[in-house]
């Protein structure tokens, strides 16, 4: 029986082993989410007080946070490299870790400045993160040239899929008439 203080799990041979959990909060809690983005609030607002990022109207922007992602924005890499080791810093102290291989950067640039640097790495502190050329953010493809034709044309791709998927289904000689004509009129209802 899992206890309060012995938690439990199984091996491969289905053996129920037992274990003590000596830190942190237990998988599944209730509270463990809050206290998650509690703690990355508190990253958010330290980050929030560097001076650094782009002016929108009168607010200084220099992140986005949705969940647990979050898009640093700096006017240059040392803005960034700022940003990131304050973030690094609140991060740590709190018990979080920021996972590497998931964590890319990425440079936009006016069309008229020159590229340089267009691959690499940026190297802060003990971390190494790839530079990318795009990347989706909140189901929209972000891209150092600022471009949105990347992102026009995949979301017109993935129109076109969910349109023409059905006509498959309706040509498909193994299914009943009588369910093709069904599914046609659930289809037709909705419209």
């Amino acid at each position: 029986m899992c206890t309060k203080n012995k938690k439990c799990g199984q091996n491969r041979r289905n053996i129920v082993t037992f274990f003590k959990n000596k830190t942190g909060l237990n998988q599944g809690e209730p509270s463990s989410p809050i206290l998650f983005h509690l703690a990355l609030q508190k990253v958010i607002q330290s980050i929030k007080m560097v001076p650094s990022g782009i002016k929108i109207g009168k607010e200084q922007l220099n992140i986005l946070a949705y969940a647990d992602d979050f898009v640093l924005i700096g006017k240059n890499d040392k803005e960034i490299r700022k940003l990131f080791v304050e973030m690094e810093n609140i991060a740590r102290k709190l018990g979080l870790q920021i996972n590497q291989e998931q964590t890319k950067y990425m440079t936009v640039e006016m069309k008229t400045s020159s590229k340089q640097n267009k691959i690499g790495h940026l190297k802060i502190k003990n971390y190494k993160f790839e530079r990318v050329k795009n990347f989706k953010y909140l189901g929209v493809i972000l891209n150092e040239d600022n471009n949105y034709q990347i992102d026009m044309q995949e979301r017109i791709k993935n129109a076109n899929k969910t349109y023409f998927m059905p006509l498959r289904f309706f040509k498909n000689k193994n299914i009943s008439k009588k369910l093709i004509l069904r599914l046609k009129n659930t289809i037709i209802e909705k419209c």
